[in-house]
């Protein structure tokens, strides 16, 4: 049945006084996310099993608000989960190259890295003061006194033997020199060749035997050398002990419940006794630098030997409260997984464990972590890299060069660390998929699927939840207050962006803008809250920033440079509406369709498919229009046509099936011979048994007719044909409500193709009577006795009648 809308039936209006406060200040903040019930759900499930790959992809589409209620519903649940443990790593004493994981209780880490800088700072303060003091020195004294005693007792008592045998000792560079005498004095080579062959033999057997002592005194001399070493390291190492011992037992005694912490604090006492030097050194170069004696070197240097000391603290959760939860917004290898980072000194490259930095994973362990996946699927060997540390339950920190085998250069292979969170990614529906049928491992990691739908019900618990949302972000960003008719016209906008009288767009993004931009124009108005007003001015700015082409297509219409008519009547030609989007902004645009038609048996052509300009909806929408010809007219004998379908005077792709029941306005209309209304435009989708079918897009394109007919004078003959079922989609602008209001502007709503031809044509459609046939002067009667006239035109031409008479010429459409 064909009706038309009344003004009250094509907008949703809010009275404000039916909003039970006065402005948002009075409203409650937000808790919690908005008529998400089902995405909630599934949150709550996929958080509250502990492992098994029931982590979480959040789906929806852009602008809907996923990050900002994700992070607010994880901060809820984790403020009452457990403080993970902290994370550092510590010097391998046995392979420095492997650094040591160490785990502490939340906030241990901190103070454990300050206890072992303290520790060193001590030890380099105190041990050269330990080792300047008069009791250390006269001790190493004597042990060095005690071995040149020793030691040149024994060298007197050889010196005396080799007196005896003739021979006396020379110490040189080279070692010691014994030469031969005689009468107390030593032989030159030309005293020792004038003795008698005799005489050299026995000085030779007595220098071989001196020789052989002299290498026993020698090696029992470096015997006592190595004793007094070891008791000057023995002394070094009492005097160090005596300095720190205390303060490493103290750390120990107040580490003794984290047995790796005691491991880590006794390897550096064992390490610092084996390098007492390096505190020595301290002192001798403070000493060189003093006199002049060397340069001033540099803090890094002076700092580097002492790192092995140190405690990196990789994660610290001293100021943490409850579980972690970490959005990483640029998911690259080195973010996600951490790094060993690298310096130079004097022209190589030197690391060590206090260069390890912590990854999101590390920040993330033992809470959420948050990720989008089409960041994280953009950024290289990520997504592996993510998948991994999942399987295997822990984080190791490899250079990315070292894993594709691309470095050479030498670096560190820290241990790794267990891992225990739940990873939430947000993204598209359509990435989703596509994971789940190309990624056989997607699904076995991420079980949940956590769908955030677009729209809400218009509701009266919705609607307090969208004024707590309001209120939220102005409290977040100190916007003015909404007043009631302010909120009154954003729920309208909410509706509108909806397409449905009974729900409320949760594009929350979006609205947020506009919040903001009526905020804007709040303060140049020196307003103390927002209002209605504010919010309109907002919405109009937005689409004034937007529609230049908008208003340059419009202007050509006008001007006739796109002929588009707006009154009088047409054969084979009708008014159909799309919708062109630009990317935020989007304006619905009319078209003239026009249809020819001829014997033959090509059937229906679709010239926008023909040169590829016609999507596959579109293309399908014509072979459904040729499924309805062929139902309502070819029972009995087949279609004998050619025809033409066309969108005149378009340039860019076509598609969609709205525009199919208009191109079969314009076939019949070309059939029938029939003219159809100028004045009004149509859209709707098309099944082959002649129903009209709900569009997308229908405010702007009744808006974008409307723009063009006011453009030229508004008659109050035109309208705009829609389908019945997308009448709950409404929520014109204001001045088109206006206009239909006051009878300048039409909206009728058809459900089937009939109803809408009777609307164009003001002649009744017709139906088959029992005996199969049209009435005589309905449009399908018409229609009919057209094809009929086709069919004998294409037999006599079968039949080589060339004096057949030709049918009626074909009425194109006017298009001057």
């Amino acid at each position: 049945m064909i009706h038309e809308l009344q003004a009250a039936q094509v907008r949703r209006t809010i009275d404000p006084a039916s909003l039970a406060f006065e402005t948002t200040a009075t409203v409650k903040p937000l808790e919690g996310i908005i008529g998400q019930a089902r995405a909630v759900a599934a949150l709550q499930f996929g958080l509250g099993i502990p492992d098994g790959g029931f982590n979480i992809y959040v789906a929806g589409l852009p602008g809907i608000g996923k990050m900002t209620a994700v992070e607010a519903f994880l901060d809820e649940i984790a403020e009452h989960r457990p403080l993970p443990d902290d994370w550092g790593y510590v010097n391998n004493f046995d392979d420095a190259y492997q650094p040591r994981a160490l785990k502490l209780p939340p906030g241990r880490g901190r103070t454990l890295q300050q206890d072992m800088k303290e520790l060193i700072a001590d030890a380099r303060r105190e041990i050269p003061k330990a080792f300047e003091s008069e009791p250390y020195n006269a001790k190493r004294e004597e042990i060095r006194g005690g071995l040149s005693h020793q030691r040149d007792g024994l060298l007197s008592q050889f010196g005396e033997r080799a007196m005896q045998s003739s021979f006396t000792l020379e110490v040189t560079p080279l070692g010691i020199v014994m030469l031969p005498t005689k009468a107390g004095r030593p032989l030159n080579e030309q005293e020792f060749s004038a003795l008698s062959p005799q005489e050299r033999e026995v000085l030779k057997q007595k220098h071989q035997e001196l020789q052989a002592e002299l290498d026993t005194l020698l090696k029992r001399g470096r015997e006592m050398e190595r004793a007094a070493r070891d008791k000057l390291q023995e002394l070094d190492q009492q005097v160090a002990l005596y300095v720190v011992g205390g303060l490493i037992q103290d750390l120990a005694e107040k580490y003794h419940d984290l047995p790796a912490v005691t491991e880590f604090i006794e390897a550096v006492k064992r390490d610092l006794l084996q390098n007492i030097e390096l505190f020595q050194a301290t002192q001798v170069a403070a000493a060189a630098l003093a006199t002049g004696e060397a340069p001033i070197p540099s803090p890094w240097l002076q700092e580097l030997p002492f790192r092995k000391y140190q405690v990196n603290v990789l994660v610290d959760h001293s100021n943490t409260q409850g579980a972690p939860v970490i959005v990483e917004l640029n998911p690259n290898y080195n973010n996600l997984f951490g790094r060993v980072e690298k310096e130079t000194h004097y022209g190589a490259l030197y690391t060590d464990h206090t260069m390890i930095k912590a990854g999101a994973l590390h920040r993330a362990n033992g809470g959420f972590l948050v990720i989008p996946v089409q960041d994280l699927l953009t950024n290289p060997y990520s997504w592996d890299g993510l998948k991994r540390v999942l399987r295997g339950h822990e984080i190791e920190i490899e250079d990315l060069g070292d894993r594709l085998g691309i470095l050479s250069t030498k670096s560190l292979r820290p241990q790794p660390i267990p891992l225990a969170l739940k990873v939430i990614l947000i993204g598209s529906p359509l990435i989703y998929h596509l994971l789940y049928v190309y990624d056989e491992e997607f699904g076995e990691l991420f079980k949940v699927q956590a769908d955030f739908d677009s729209e809400m019900d218009f509701s009266g618990e919705n609607i307090a939840d969208f004024a707590s949302f309001v209120r939220t972000l102005g409290d977040k960003e100190n916007l003015k207050p909404l007043d009631r008719t302010a909120v009154a016209a954003l729920l309208e906008h909410a509706l509108r962006l909806a397409e449905d009288h009974d729900k409320l767009s949760t594009q929350f993004g979006l609205l947020a803008d506009v919040i903001r931009e009526a905020n804007y124009w709040a303060e140049q108005a020196h307003a103390t809250t927002m209002q209605a007003e504010h919010i309109q001015r907002a919405l109009d700015q937005k689409m004034l920033r937007s529609n230049l082409i908008q208003d340059r297509i419009q202007e050509m219409i006008v001007r006739g440079t796109l002929v588009v008519e707006t009154d009088g009547t047409q054969v084979g030609q009708v008014n159909g509406l799309s919708v062109l989007g630009l990317g935020n902004y989007r304006f619905g645009r009319p078209s003239r369709i026009t249809a020819s038609v001829a014997p033959g048996r090509e059937g229906i052509v679709d010239i926008e498919r023909e040169v590829a300009l016609g999507g596959p909806i579109h293309s399908k929408g014509v072979l459904i229009l040729s499924g309805y010809l062929a139902r309502t007219f070819a029972q009995d004998t087949p279609l004998t046509l050619s025809a033409r379908l066309v969108f005149e005077q378009s340039y860019e792709g076509v598609e969609g099936d709205s525009a199919s029941s208009a191109e079969l306005y314009a076939l019949v209309s070309a059939l029938a011979e029939v003219p159809l209304k100028q004045n009004i435009a149509v859209t709707g989708a098309l099944d082959q048994a002649g129903h009209v079918q709900a569009i997308g897009g229908v405010n702007e394109k009744i808006e974008g007719f409307f723009e063009v007919c006011q453009a030229r004078g508004l008659t109050g003959a035109q309208g705009v044909v829609i389908p019945a079922s997308n009448a709950r989609d409404l929520m014109l602008r204001r001045d088109v409500v206006d206009a239909i209001a006051r009878g300048q502007f039409h909206i009728w709503t058809v459900e089937s193709v009939s109803e809408g031809i009777e609307l164009l044509t003001g002649l009744p459609t017709g139906e088959r009577d029992t005996n199969g046939k049209f009435p005589a002067d309905s449009i399908n009667a018409r229609v009919a006795r057209r094809l009929e006239e086709f069919a004998r035109v294409l037999k006599r031409t079968a039949d080589g009648d060339s004096h057949a008479k030709a049918p009626p010429r074909t009425i194109l459409p006017n298009v001057n």
